[in-house]
């Protein structure tokens, strides 16, 4: 934290750490800030304000990042308030200082508040039994290991002609969250979701009813994955990951945890996306918020990477991890500060590893770097060997892309990269799908628009390269033109011919797979002069793909023109089935899923520019 507030707690010394470490609650738990994620708004203000100090040699007696991680935010706000820490807490507003704690010790303000399922008012029966044969499911990201993003109409229940009869049938709020982003995941007849507060819940699909809930140790922000038990004994089991970077699995019927491993000690590493389960293993990929604050001259930019790691399904065992830049980071210079610099660094995953089991291969898509120059494996796709972890080939999408957050302008400095990228990773999973006649096909969706279709057997060969908006291809990093930006952010929905994708600048296009042509391309509730971005990730039916917007609105488009057949506001309030005061918001990071005659979706995400919400919805016939 700033410097000026280091002059007491240098004199205090040790004593005064401990009194921070022990200090009382003395006023009302304060509530998370109204209208922004504030584990992701605060870290910026964090790495700006705070590792000047703490983790530095400078100032041995201050509690390292790591040490701060395992405090509550409702310790570290009461430091900065009323604590020994109130001199630093004076240089900073009230929602920096709630912001700084959030960010600090990886969860919500308030999360520690009852949000225990066994206090609802909504039990399920108890000792309920739990059988995956009972009923569809979508028990992951992308539904199926290809993340194809599509459900066939067996398992959807749901009919092209039945959409405009979706209701809401339950609603389900969760406690003291601000952002509901996490996908929920459907399978034997429950929905698993998390939340901010870093809670799962396991609720059931027709009734809404709640089984269990579990806390994890930080905000989850992916779609937990539900498989069999490992073995074939026992019950299923869950998987997901938290903003600590760690790594869960639990009792799928019970919420007992089985067993938990924190996969990674960089401070700024976290689990976002989701795993990937296949054949009694894990694929997890870890990003990163690093770039964030690292231009401050007193932070050491840059060491955290990007990394895709496999563990064993039943015990949570590592079996091998990979980083994106196979170079580890060292120091190449300090700045006028005399503060370390590293490289090379970057390449966060934000997407769900897509496995393909003919050539025994794991793709992922990879972000910007955070150091100059961008490593050649940064805004790529990558495959991996499932069994090794070696890296087997990679084709960049965008090259020179080094970036900083607040690295433009009169903003730079020494710690800026030489030059500043326009921030171009790839978010969205990779879709694998085989084409009429067998040719098998890649396809990645990217932030400017550039849709590719590589070989996935012939080392990532580029067989297509299209922009989705009809103009010129975006290029390679900063020579290229940046605006207008009209892009895939979190995902498509791909058929046996086509391909779907939601735009960042406004509606919907659809691509022919084996060719990349624009079939069409739909503006939704979009226009020119207020245009909805709909990167939410798509999620498709036999002849309807889904697509919600950073308005709360979700919408049912025809595959064949775009035409929407059914729409829905989710940005309200809502009466829950928990009693639990919630209201929708943005839709943007976690699509629906279908199943069983039912689709369920995630309304509020509040990161950036979106409306915060916190419930869970379930429409029917």
């Amino acid at each position: 934290m700033r410097t000026a507030g280091w002059a007491a707690l240098a004199a205090g010394g040790a004593a005064a750490m401990a009194t921070m470490a022990t200090v009382a609650v003395v006023q009302a738990q304060p509530k998370p800030v109204e209208g922004s994620v504030s584990t992701e708004a605060g870290f910026g203000i964090f790495q700006t304000n705070c590792l000047t100090c703490h983790g530095t040699a400078a100032y041995p007696q201050a509690p390292s990042p790591l040490a701060l991680r395992d405090m509550t935010p409702e310790r570290i706000y009461d430091a900065l308030t009323v604590g020994v820490m109130q001199a630093v807490g004076k240089t900073l507003t009230d929602p920096q200082k709630r912001m700084v704690a959030e960010s600090a010790a990886g969860r919500l303000l308030g999360s520690s508040a009852t949000g225990d399922a066994k206090d609802m008012p909504n039990r399920c029966p108890a000792n309920a039994s739990y059988s995956l044969a009972k009923g569809p499911s979508w028990s992951d990201w992308g539904g199926g290991i290809a993340n194809t993003r599509f459900q066939t109409a067996a398992a959807a229940g749901i009919a092209a002609n039945d959409v405009g009869k979706l209701r809401l049938k339950w609603a389900f709020g969760l406690p003291n969250s601000t952002s509901s982003y996490s996908q929920p995941t459907v399978a034997g007849g429950r929905v698993f979701v998390g939340a901010d507060t870093g809670t799962i819940y396991a609720i059931d699909a027709a009734t809404g009813c709640v089984h269990w809930s579990f806390k994890a140790k930080s905000g989850v922000r992916n779609a937990p994955v539900v498989g069999p038990a490992p073995g074939g004994k026992g019950d299923p089991m869950v998987y997901f990951g938290d903003l600590r970077a760690n790594m869960y699995g639990l009792n799928a019927r019970t919420g007992q945890q089985v067993w938990t491993l924190k996969v990674d000690d960089e401070l700024a590493t976290r689990v976002t996306a989701s795993p990937t389960l296949y054949q009694g293993r894990l694929y997890v990929p870890l990003s990163s918020w690093e770039e964030f604050a690292a231009r401050t001259l007193e932070y050491p930019c840059c060491t955290s990477v990007g990394a895709l790691i496999a563990l064993e399904a039943a015990t949570g065992k590592m079996l091998w991890k990979s980083y994106v830049i196979p170079e580890r980071p060292k120091e190449v210079r300090k700045n006028s500060r005399g503060t370390p610099q590293y490289g090379p660094a970057g390449g966060a995953v934000w997407n769900s590893p897509t496995v393909d089991p003919v050539r025994k291969a794991v793709y992922i898509g990879t972000g910007d770097a955070t150091t100059y120059p961008a490593a050649a494996t940064s805004d790529a796709i990558m495959a991996f060997d499932m069994d090794s972890g070696k890296i087997l080939w990679s084709h960049q999408v965008h090259g020179q892309d080094s970036f900083l957050v607040g690295c433009n302008g009169d903003n730079r400095t020494e710690n800026c990269p030489k030059v500043q990228g326009p921030d171009w990773d790839i978010p969205a999973p990779v879709i694998l799908k085989t084409l009429a006649g067998g040719k098998r096909v890649l396809l990645a969706g990217t932030k400017p628009g550039d849709v590719l279709a590589l070989d996935p057997d012939n080392k990532g060969a580029q067989l297509w390269r299209v922009n989705v908006n009809g103009g010129a291809l975006a290029g390679d990093g900063p020579k290229a033109p940046t605006n207008p930006i009209s892009g895939v952010l979190w995902g498509g929905a791909a058929d046996d011919a086509n391909v779907y994708y939601g735009l960042t600048g406004g509606g919907m296009a659809a691509l022919k797979l084996s060719t990349g042509e624009r079939l069409w391309k739909a503006p939704l509730n979009s226009t020119a002069e207020a245009p909805v971005s709909h990167g939410s990730p798509a999620t498709g039916i036999p002849g309807v793909v889904f697509v919600g917007g950073i308005d709360g609105r979700l919408n049912a488009v025809s595959m064949k023109d775009g035409k929407v057949l059914w729409s829905v506001d989710t940005a309200k309030p809502f009466d829950t089935v928990n009693k639990v005061k919630a209201k929708g918001g943005s839709i943007i990071s976690g699509g629906p899923t279908v199943a069983g005659g039912m689709l369920f979706i995630g309304s509020g995400y509040a990161v950036n520019r979106g409306l915060p919400g916190n419930v869970v919805l379930a429409f029917g016939k």
